[in-house]
Parts: C-alpha cells; sequence; structure tokens
C-alpha cells in the first residue's frame, strides 16, 4: 500500500498547472492525503475516478484545509480534533481564527490503522502564533493521536511545519529560532516521538539534503535550499510493516513536494 501526503498550497492552482492529474497517475498512490487545498471539496475538479474523497475546508474560504482521497474504504472518517480536547486545551481565536475551524486535521480508520493527515498551524514570521502552536496545539495533538494509538496503530502525515533537526533544513544556523525552528516547535515534535511515534524517513535515510519545502525566493528550490517539514511518522507497531519511506523531490505545482510510504501487512 502505498499512501501520498502533499501540501499542494491551493489544489486548485495545482490543477491549473496541470499538474495534479500527473502525479496521481505516474505515483498511483493507494491513498493520498493534501494539505492546504485552499478549497471546499465541489470546488475540485480533478481525475480522481477510484478514490473515495473525505475534505475538511476551513471555515475561512480559501484558508488552510485537508483532505484524504483513498482507493480503499475507510471504516470511519473524523474531522478536526475533537471538542473535549479543544475545550481543554483551551482553543481559541486569534487573528487568524480558531485552529479546529481551520481544516487542520482528517482521520481515516482502516483495518490495520489510523491514518492521520494534518496542516499544523505556522508560527508565522513573528511568531504571532507560536504560543497557541506550542501551548494549545501541539498538546490537542499528541493527546489525539495516543487516544488513537490504545486502539490501533497509527500514522500521521502532512505538513507539521518544523524541522526537528539541523539535518532537516538547509541553514539551520541563521534560522534558531525562526518559525520552524524554535525550541518550541521542536519540542512539540519531539513529544510525538517520545510517545513511540517514528520518523518513518529516517528509518531509511540519514543526513542532510532531503527536504520537502522551498522559499518562492533566492531559487531556493534550484539551490535545494529547503526545509523537510513534511513527514510521516508511524506507530512503533507499523514500522515492521514499513517497507519504503520516500521524498518526491522532482514533483512540481507547489513550495511543497510530496512525501510516501508503502505498508505491507
Amino acid at each position: 500500500m502505498l499512501i501520498a501526503s502533499w501540501n499542494v498550497n491551493g489544489i486548485r492552482a495545482v490543477q491549473r498547472k496541470g499538474l495534479f492529474d500527473p502525479f496521481v497517475t505516474t505515483l498511483q498512490p493507494d491513498i493520498i492525503c493534501l494539505q492546504e487545498t485552499k478549497a471546499q471539496q465541489h470546488e475540485v475538479d480533478a481525475n480522481l475516478d477510484g478514490y473515495e474523497q473525505f475534505f475538511h475546508s476551513a471555515t475561512k474560504k480559501g484558508y488552510s484545509g485537508t483532505a484524504i482521497l483513498t482507493k480503499t474504504s475507510p471504516l470511519s472518517v473524523t474531522t478536526g480534533l475533537p471538542k473535549k480536547l479543544a475545550t481543554k486545551h483551551k482553543f481559541a481565536s486569534d487573528p487568524f481564527g480558531n485552529p479546529n475551524d481551520e481544516g487542520r486535521v482528517v482521520t481515516a480508520e482502516f483495518e490495520d490503522f489510523f491514518l492521520v493527515t494534518a496542516y499544523t498551524p505556522n508560527a508565522k514570521g513573528d511568531l504571532g502564533r507560536l504560543a497557541l502552536r506550542h501551548q494549545q496545539w501541539d498538546p490537542a495533538f499528541l493527546a489525539y493521536v495516543k487516544e488513537l494509538n490504545a486502539t490501533k496503530p497509527v500514522a500521521i502525515c502532512g505538513d507539521l511545519n518544523v524541522a526537528h533537526t539541523t539535518d532537516d533544513l538547509a541553514n539551520p544556523k541563521g534560522n534558531v529560532g525562526k518559525a520552524g525552528f524554535t525550541t518550541e516547535e521542536r519540542a512539540g515534535f519531539e513529544a510525538l516521538l517520545r510517545a513511540g511515534f517514528v520518523d518513518s524517513f529516517r528509518v531509511f535515510t540519514q543526513g542532510s539534503g532531503f527536504y520537502t519545502w522551498w522559499s518562492n525566493f533566492n531559487n531556493s528550490r534550484a539551490n535545494n535550499a529547503g526545509w523537510r517539514i513534511d513527514y510521516f511518522l508511524v506507530s512503533s507497531d507499523l514500522v515492521p510493516h514499513l517497507k519504503a519511506a520516500q521524498i518526491h523531490a522532482d514533483y512540481m505545482g507547489s513550495d511543497h513536494c510530496p512525501v510516501s510510504i508503502t505498508l505491507e501487512f
């Protein structure tokens, strides 16, 4: 089973470029997870024959959004984080909105595992959302996936908006303390690892130079001056079933590239 994840940064824009259908037909994922769709489901006109589609769009139009497209019918699908966790962790609106109204999570339950696709809130260039991220979102998301993992294994994918280590961005010294590479964001990622989730890409590949997002400025992508902020994390129980984890840097259309894992049961 090949599962692909891609922050498309606007699925309609990728479609207009003619680059979404080739991604599907060439890679042929069994399941596709999308982030930053920036669209309602009825606005998407892609060739998705054979895929059941589950979109979770933001209340604010043209913003955020996630989706799972799957050839295998899920046992169940839920959207967002549970209200009890949003309440416990004091989710509230800020100038950007309420994080649980921004279409940031879709969860599909399959026979052998849960699949969670997430678009983690960006801390913003002025770190205006760092407190929300560190004190509310990250703890609530961790509690959520731990609850799921108590029932069956979990695969988490998506744009987690953090580079984990200095190997995960081209210029770590110049970005310490900046959005995506703050102590707080990295601690949130570490908490997922301490809870037993495994960074699938690092099971197969070590070292630097492997990135999933590039700035649109200064020829960053051509120079591979990027960040690895798109992940597949899997429960330790899924590691024996993990046969591959890849970054597909040659797929264009967004400032992010797709990532994927292959599972065998």
